[in-house]
Formats: structure tokens, sequence, C-alpha cells
């Protein structure tokens, strides 16, 4: 079995960390210590988000027939990004270091699996819930989060650590994957509410067409009339060249698996833009959790030192459904291409 880590470091000291993470002017060896607390900090959020996932996986069969469930630590880039964006946000309170997702058949099922937890006897604190189906993001972001406390009498030390739970359709999944793609091509922060405008207009406008299939609340700021959303959807469709430009990030990938013999736990994603972009995997297995933690340390290093990369360490199930879970990082929008060719009346290809 894996040696968890524990956190070493208090939560003042994990604060000082987040704010030399972001701190234009801190030294370099204030910047070492730093990730190297964040490090500690961030892997301590393992034991708990594997409970959390144990879990997740048989209720998730509850709802749907073949769930696709994962978990994942947050990435360095993405917890500066969101420390850069909200500057009041201490990082010892960040609630989504440690997070794992289940992707079901629909948003009925979705919210059955809603009501399994919230009418469960988990020992665990629900500490916030965001519903993102009722209400959608103003950038066309849809699930439900739940936020949990680890409580546990046996494991005190990682008690109060929190944990993000995203539960998702499949057409919900389809679209943050192909914003992440995006982002990875483009540069453009859409994920956080950055990039240029008409992508952003799109994936807005995509969102609403995703919510009018699936019969839930439409996206602020975008047409109820499906005429004019269709109509704008196509114009910016062209201008962009989604459908062509999505398909050519994927038909041009490089793959590289590094395995091993024996089945894997844990798999560290290592893209690389570049012509062409160029995918490694990597598995390791239970009992190899801290090296795994320590090359996706490393690569993040890398990357930092030498931009143009992405890696993010993740659990699933099998090889087969790492694909499934994580379809942005093999730069596969096959289904969100299929949704958009849907509404805008492109025949399949």
């Amino acid at each position: 079995m894996a040696d968890w880590t524990v956190p070493l470091y208090d939560r003042d000291r994990v604060d000082w960390a987040g704010s030399k993470l972001v701190d234009a002017g801190v030294s370099p060896e204030q910047m070492h210590e730093a990730i190297g607390i964040i490090n500690n900090w961030r892997s301590s959020h393992s034991f708990p988000l594997n409970t959390f996932q144990n879990t997740l996986r048989l209720k998730a069969r509850q709802v749907t027939r073949s769930p696709t469930v994962a978990q994942r630590i947050k990435r360095l880039s993405s917890i500066r990004a969101k420390l850069q964006r909200f500057a009041w946000l201490p990082l010892s309170t960040m609630q989504d270091l440690g997070g794992c997702r289940a992707v079901v058949g629909s948003v009925p099922a979705v919210r059955r699996l809603v009501k399994l937890y919230k009418t469960s006897d988990l020992r665990h604190t629900l500490a916030d819930e965001d519903d993102y189906i009722a209400e959608p993001k103003r950038s066309g972001y849809r699930g439900v989060h739940l936020i949990y406390r680890y409580q546990s009498k046996k494991k005190r030390a990682y008690n109060g650590l929190q944990i993000e739970m995203q539960f998702r359709s499949p057409l919900q999944h389809a679209w943050a994957t192909a914003v992440e793609t995006v982002d990875t091509f483009t540069r453009q922060a859409l994920k956080s509410g950055g990039g240029e405008a008409e992508w952003r207009r799109f994936f807005k406008l995509m969102g609403t067409a995703i919510a009018k299939r699936e019969r839930t609340p439409l996206v602020p700021d975008t047409p109820g009339r499906t005429r004019e959303l269709v109509e704008e959807l196509r114009l910016l469709s062209t201008s962009l060249g989604v459908v062509h430009r999505l398909a050519a990030y994927g038909a041009t990938l490089e793959r590289v698996e590094q395995l091993g013999g024996m089945p894997a736990h844990f798999f560290l994603l290592q893209l690389q833009r570049g012509d062409p972009p160029r995918l490694t995997i990597r598995g390791f297995q239970w009992k190899d959790l801290d090296e795994a933690e320590e090359r996706y340390a490393e690569a993040e290093l890398a990357n930092q030192e030498t931009p143009g990369g992405d890696a993010v360490l993740v659990s699933v199930e099998s090889l087969a459904a790492l694909r499934r879970a994580y379809p942005n990082y093999y730069l596969d929008t096959t289904v969100f291409i299929q949704a958009v060719r849907k509404v805008i009346g492109q025949p399949r290809r």
C-alpha cells in the first residue's frame, strides 16, 4: 500500500508559502522553500482524496451503469493562477487542492448522485455546494460541486482537509474538455475567465445549446430563442474554425506510454505543445506513490523553467478509463465536436 504524506506545516506557514508563490519579488531561495511547503500540503490531500474517490465510485455505480470516476491533485500552475485571481484567498483554505470527479449518464443521474450524498451518513462535513446546473456560470460551465471536510477518529492528521467532488453529465464534461484543450494550444486561460472575446462567447453559447438539450436553465446573457442561438453559433464556429481546429489538435498527437509490466494505479500525464504535440503517460503502482509525487513535482518545475508543457498526476481504474476521464490531455474533443455539429447543422464526417 501507499505510504501516505501527512501535513508537516501549520496553516500559517502554508499561507506564507502561497503568498510567496505569487510574489513577483520573491528570492529564488524563498521560492524553493515555498514550493516544498506547497508540495507537502497538496500531497497531504492524497489520503482523504483516495477515501472520497472510493466512496464516489460505489455511489456513482448506483446511478449509472458505467460511470467515469477519477481523482487528481491540483497542479502548481493552477494553484498559482487561482491565488492570483483571488488575492484574498489563503492557500490553506483552498477547497479544491484534492478533487475527484464522476461523469454519469445524464443530468437526472447527476441529481440522483447528489441526493445519495446529501442523504447518506458520511462522517465527513459538507462544507459547501455549488449547483452550476441550476445556476450556470457566466462562462457556460455546468456541473455540481460538493466540498467536504475530512473527519476521522483514526486519521486525525488529515482532519479538516477539504476535498471537492465534481459531478457532470457526458455533455457537460465534453464542454469542459474542449475549453481546456483550446486553452492548451492558444494559451488564453479561458477556464479562468480570460482569453479572446470570440472564444469566450462561443463557449458561453455552447453552454446554453447543451443546456437546451438537457432541458436545464440557460447560461446568463445568451439567446433564449433557438434560431438566434444557432445563427450566432454558426457565425462564431466559422470565424474561429472551431471544428477544424479541434479535430486537428487530436489528429497530430504523439503518445508515449511508460507503464511497465504491472497494472498501474497512478498515472503521470505530461503534455508538451509542439509540432507535433506529445503526450507521455507514466504509470505507478500503489507502493510507488512517493516516487510518483516526486516525478510530478520535477515535471512541474521543468514546465516552469521551460514553458510549453503541462503535467498532472491522476488516479483512475485503468488505462482505458484514463482517456475517458482526461480526454483534454489526449486532445480528444470528439464528443464536443459532434455536439457543435448537431447545433449548427453540419454533417458528421
